[in-house]
C-alpha cells in the first residue's frame, strides 16, 4: 500500500494466533472501507493491505497518521517511531485487561494519545484520554451453518476453545464433563487450543482425568485451527463452555453466539456478563468452581429443545448488538477525532 494513502497502521507483531491477531485480521477489511488503514507486521494474510515492517522508519512527515496498538512491544515501536525517529504519529493503544497494569505499561500508556477500553471494568482502571469501544463479531463470517467439523459421528457436542491452562478454567470444564458425560452417552466434547511446554504437565494431569472416567473417545483434545476455519469450529457444536477466571473480554462467547451457539460463562468475568445479559442466550455459573458449572450445565445436557431455542436468541441478540460492523465504525470515527 502506498504510504500517501495510509492513514492509520495496526501492527501486529506477534506470529502466532492469538485473540488480538484475530481482532486484526477481521476488523481491517472493514475499516479499509471508510479510511487508509494498513497492517504491518510477520505473517499475515496477503490479501490485507499492508505496510512492510522495514519501511516503517522511512515514513514521510508529509501528514499524521494514527498508530493502533494493541501489545506492549507494538506501543513501544510507535513510540521508537514518534519520539526518536520524528515520524508524524497519533499514538492509541487498546486494553482489555481488567487489572491495573504494572509500572512498565503504565509509564508507555502515559505516552499514547488516546486509549481505548473494551469493557467499563478496563475503562475503570485506566489512566488518561480513554474512550469505551467493545469488541464485535464478524456476524457474516460467523453464522448458523451446522456441520460436523470435529468428525464426531453425529454426537452433540460442547466445545471449549482457547489456552489449555489453569487460569481459562481448563480442570473446571473437564471435572465437570467426567462428572456428567457418563450419564448422556449422546454427548461428546471437544477443548481446543494451544499447550504451551510450561503447561504441558497440567495438560498431561487432565488426560488422565478424563481416561480414568472412561471418557478418552469423547472428550477430546484438539489443535487450534486458522482463523478463517473458525466459524466451522463453532458450527459444529451444540453448545459452547467459557470457564475462564480472567478474560480481558472474551470474544469466543460471541463468536459462538453469532453462529446460534448457546453459551455457559464464568460470572464477572470479560464481558461474559453482558453477553448473556437477559438469560435467553445462556448462563453464567460462579467462576474457578467446578461443580458449579456441572449445575449448570445437568438440566441443558436432557433439554436439546431448550438448548435450541437458547442458540435461536444468541444469534439475534449477536446481530444486534454485538457486530463488528459497529466497533469498526466506532474506531474509525475515533481516529478521525484523533488526526482532527
Amino acid at each position: 500500500m502506498e504510504s500517501a494513502q495510509i492513514e492509520v497502521i495496526a501492527p501486529n507483531l506477534k506470529r502466532r494466533l492469538s485473540g488480538v491477531t484475530a481482532t486484526v485480521l477481521r476488523l481491517v477489511p472493514i475499516q479499509a472501507r471508510d479510511i487508509g488503514i494498513a497492517v504491518t507486521g510477520p505473517g499475515l494474510p496477503a490479501d490485507l493491505p499492508r505496510l512492510s515492517l522495514w519501511r516503517l522508519p522511512f515514513l514521510p512527515r508529509d501528514r499524521w497518521r494514527v498508530w493502533h496498538a494493541r501489545r506492549n512491544n507494538e506501543l513501544l515501536v510507535g513510540l521508537i517511531l514518534r519520539d526518536l525517529l520524528r515520524r508524524k504519529l497519533r499514538i492509541i493503544f487498546t486494553s482489555s485487561s481488567p487489572r491495573m497494569r504494572g509500572r512498565w505499561t503504565r509509564y508507555l500508556l502515559a505516552r499514547c494519545d488516546h486509549i481505548v477500553a473494551t469493557s467499563t471494568a478496563n475503562a475503570a482502571v485506566m489512566r488518561g484520554r480513554c474512550t469505551v469501544i467493545a469488541h464485535g463479531v464478524d456476524t457474516e463470517a460467523f453464522r448458523p451453518a451446522p456441520e460436523d467439523f470435529f468428525g464426531l459421528n453425529g454426537q452433540h457436542v460442547i466445545g471449549c476453545f482457547g489456552r489449555i491452562r489453569p487460569k481459562k478454567g481448563t480442570d473446571d470444564i473437564v471435572s465437570a464433563l467426567c462428572d456428567l458425560l457418563p450419564d448422556h452417552p449422546e454427548w461428546s466434547a471437544v477443548i481446543m487450543g494451544r499447550v504451551l511446554p510450561s503447561e504441558a504437565s497440567f495438560a498431561r494431569t487432565l488426560r488422565v482425568q478424563i481416561a480414568t472416567a472412561g471418557l478418552q473417545d469423547r472428550v477430546v483434545f484438539r489443535d487450534e485451527v486458522p482463523v478463517k476455519e473458525m466459524p466451522r469450529a463453532y458450527n459444529a457444536l451444540s453448545l459452547y463452555i467459557a470457564p475462564s477466571h480472567l478474560e480481558g473480554f472474551g470474544l469466543t462467547v460471541f463468536e459462538a453466539m453469532a453462529c446460534g451457539v448457546p453459551v455457559l460463562a464464568s460470572r464477572g468475568v470479560g464481558a461474559f456478563d453482558v453477553a448473556l445479559e437477559g438469560g435467553e442466550a445462556g448462563a453464567l455459573f460462579k467462576p474457578a468452581d467446578a461443580a458449579a458449572l456441572a449445575e449448570a450445565l445437568a438440566p441443558l445436557l436432557a433439554n436439546l429443545p431448550r438448548l435450541a431455542e437458547m442458540g435461536r436468541a444468541a444469534r439475534a441478540r449477536a446481530e444486534q448488538h454485538f457486530s463488528i460492523v459497529n466497533e469498526a465504525a466506532a474506531l474509525t470515527a475515533l481516529y478521525r477525532d484523533v488526526l482532527a
